[in-house]
C-alpha cells in the first residue's frame, strides 16, 4: 500500500511539474525543437533542471541502503546499446517532434481534454500493444 501511495504521489507530482513547465503544450515543444526557426529556449531550462535535480538526488538517495518502501534499488542493469534501443530512440524523437508531445506529457495533458492528447495516447497505446504482440512471437 505505501508503494502505491508513494508512487500515485511522484506521478502527481510529476504530472504538475510537466504541467507548470508547459511540457504538455505541443507547440511551446515544437518552438523548442525548431532551432533553425523560431526557436524557445525556455524548455532546455526545465530540462537542464530536472537533470541537476536528478543527479544531485541520486548522489544522496543511493548512499541509502534501501529506498523508503522497498527492500533493494531496482536499477538498470544493462548499459549496451543494441538496434531496437536505436530504433525506438528515434521513432521517440520523431514522435515527440511531430506532435509535440512524449508519453508523459501525453498522459499528463489528457486532463485538459484535448482531442489531439487522446487522439496522440490511443496511437501510443496501440503502437505498445503491437510491439508487444510482435515481440511475444
Amino acid at each position: 500500500m505505501k508503494v502505491a501511495f508513494s508512487t500515485f504521489i511522484a506521478g502527481l507530482l510529476f504530472g504538475a511539474g510537466l504541467t507548470v513547465s508547459q511540457m504538455v503544450n505541443p507547440d511551446k515543444v515544437i518552438s523548442f525543437l525548431d532551432v533553425a526557426g523560431n526557436w524557445d529556449p525556455s524548455l532546455g531550462f526545465v530540462m537542464a533542471s530536472a537533470l541537476t535535480v536528478t543527479f544531485v538526488g541520486y548522489k544522496f538517495v543511493l548512499k541509502k541502503p534501501a529506498p523508503f518502501f522497498d527492500t533493494k534499488f531496482r536499477l538498470p542493469t544493462r548499459n549496451d546499446i543494441d538496434l531496437p534501443l536505436i530504433l525506438g530512440a528515434a521513432l521517440f524523437g520523431i514522435g515527440w517532434g511531430l506532435a509535440g508531445l512524449c508519453p508523459g506529457p501525453a498522459l499528463s495533458s489528457l486532463s485538459f481534454a484535448g482531442v489531439n492528447s487522446f487522439i496522440f495516447v490511443a496511437a501510443m497505446l496501440v503502437s505498445i500493444l503491437a510491439v508487444r504482440t510482435i515481440r511475444s512471437k
